[in-house]
């Protein structure tokens, strides 16, 4: 499988729903230095929630990033707190480990600083950049887990490295 994704032709974003890709926002580089900390926290919490549920799927990934990414547009162009059901129970505990992860930034920031300097534009740039790479990551076929596996390799489990030290030091030879 990790071989295939080797050869596998990236997909072409002229192919996809532009709306899906929030084309209106712009994501320049230098944002994505400066939000370095929020992007890595925002993956994380996706990993997270692919290490407790295996039957995620990236389609599961991309649509709970959507469903906040135009929850928090909403907020950034009308002032308007707007929250829709999401029927799918495994989109819905994404979209909770999300928010668990916003909030925890938002704490540090204000013990750090004394203040929270996150906006919810850069929010919003933070949720549509990883959709896009959620976008072009993916295979687009509808079991795929190639954007899962990309975020499990960003962030492997410690525990396995732990368990295997253990696992050899617990052997007893005669």
């Amino acid at each position: 499988m990790e071989q295939a994704r080797i050869h596998e032709k990236p997909r072409d974003f002229s192919e996809l729903d532009q709306s899906a890709l929030f084309s209106e926002i712009e994501i320049p580089e230098q944002f994505l230095y400066e939000r370095q900390q929020l992007i890595m926290g925002l993956s994380y919490a996706l990993a997270r929630s692919a290490r407790a549920d295996r039957s995620l799927r990236d389609s599961d990934l991309a649509a709970a990033l959507t469903s906040v990414a135009r929850r928090i547009e909403t907020l950034v162009n009308s002032g308007i707190h707007y929250d829709q059901a999401v029927a799918n129970p495994v989109q819905h505990s994404v979209i909770a480990e999300l928010q668990k992860m916003l909030q925890e930034y938002q704490q540090t920031e204000q013990k750090h600083l004394g203040y929270v300097r996150l906006r919810d534009s850069e929010v919003l740039r933070a949720l549509v950049f990883l959709l896009r790479m959620a976008l072009g990551r993916t295979s687009g076929r509808p079991r795929s887990r190639a954007f899962i596996d990309f975020l499990l390799a960003q962030f492997p489990e410690s525990n396995r490295a732990l368990a295997g030290s253990e696992a050899a030091g617990s052997i007893i030879v005669p």
